[in-house]
């Protein structure tokens, strides 16, 4: 790290097309390593808790909480992986890994970015199946389907990202314009429109879609269910079931949201890549779609009673307690 304050510093001195470094205080680069690494920390620890109390607890296992676990394992990747990377890129001024690295980095990023989405999209279908088509859900929606989507998301998600880099050739800066010390997003034309379809469009289209079926069906079931309150017991029960129902909804509803407030915006401008839009404003909406990944606990948290009371046995070691697993949590947690 160089900390004085030349005139001009460049990444590789010795290399002639070599990229110039930005210029930092040790107090800017203290500061911000600081940040990164507590919230490189506090993403990943967060994260791990919501794994932790979905695998471990076997009345957990819904397909609702294995989506959501799968969405905490790319945000725990996030947590882990984009994000201390990405800190030292930012912090730095400069990529130092070389072109094979730069390459598995927008790799990465973009696979975790690309499955959090597809995971959202599955989320809004089996919120969308459990409130509007509750009677087909049990059947329709099982474990074993929700493994084998969850399978799928990751695997297409996969094969779709190395296509894409591989063909902007982003192992190989030689041919761009660039100067030695970069690792940017290049994307062709063709490339582009095809991530437009895929990565924005369409699983953006079916998540609000969806959402605005769900709560449309909720606000026109409250109403039913309130005119027929009559103290028999089966339509208590049906009230109870829909209200459960439609709270997984809104809490769920709220990840989403979030999620596609910080999404929207970042993918427009990573798109157009106009001049009109300043590096600080890209790193502004970059960072904030990176923050959501250690949100969503936060929401569990107070929405979800079994994850403060599985929380509660994780970090007092009540897990390793014999058919700890077996606890029902739900009952517990009156959720």
């Amino acid at each position: 790290m160089a900390y004085e304050t030349e005139d001009t510093q460049y990444c590789f001195p010795d290399i002639n097309s070599s990229c110039v470094k930005g210029q930092r205080t040790r107090l800017e680069y203290n500061i911000m390593y600081v940040f990164v690494s507590l919230l490189s920390a506090w993403t990943v620890f967060l994260n791990l808790l919501v794994i932790i109390s979905i695998s471990h607890f076997k009345k957990l296992h819904t397909p609702t909480n294995l989506l959501i676990l799968s969405l905490a394992v790319a945000d725990l990747l996030v947590g882990l992986v984009v994000i201390p990377i990405e800190g030292i890129k930012q912090i730095e001024t400069c990529w130092y890994f070389g072109d094979t690295y730069c390459g598995l980095y927008v790799m990465t990023v973009r696979l975790l970015l690309s499955t959090s989405l597809i995971n959202l999209v599955l989320i809004a279908v089996d919120r969308y199946m459990a409130v509007c088509h509750s009677l087909l859900y049990p059947q329709t929606i099982t474990t074993t389907k929700t493994l084998i989507s969850i399978f799928l998301c990751w695997f297409c998600c996969s094969v779709y990202i190395i296509s894409s880099v591989i063909s902007n050739g982003y192992f190989d800066m030689s041919n761009k314009t660039l100067c030695f010390g970069q690792c940017i997003v290049l994307i062709t034309p063709a490339w582009r429109f095809i991530d437009l379809i895929c990565s924005f469009l369409f699983p953006c289209t079916v998540i609000i879609t969806a959402y605005l079926r769900i709560f449309y069906v909720v606000h026109k079931q409250v109403k039913v269910i309130n005119s027929q309150i009559n103290g028999v017991k089966c339509v208590m029960e049906v009230s109870v079931k829909r209200k459960s129902e439609s709270k997984a909804a809104q809490t769920l509803g709220i990840i989403v949201t979030a999620y596609l407030l910080c999404w929207i915006p970042f993918y427009i401008c990573s798109l157009t890549k106009t001049t009109a839009i300043s590096a600080t404003t890209m790193t502004f909406l970059t960072w904030t779609f990176y923050i959501n990944s250690g949100l969503n606990p936060i929401v569990y948290a107070l929405f979800y009673s079994w994850f403060k009371i599985s929380v509660k046995h994780i970090v007092t070691f009540r897990i390793f307690q014999p058919a700890s697993s077996l606890m029902n949590i739900l009952t517990e947690g009156h959720s």
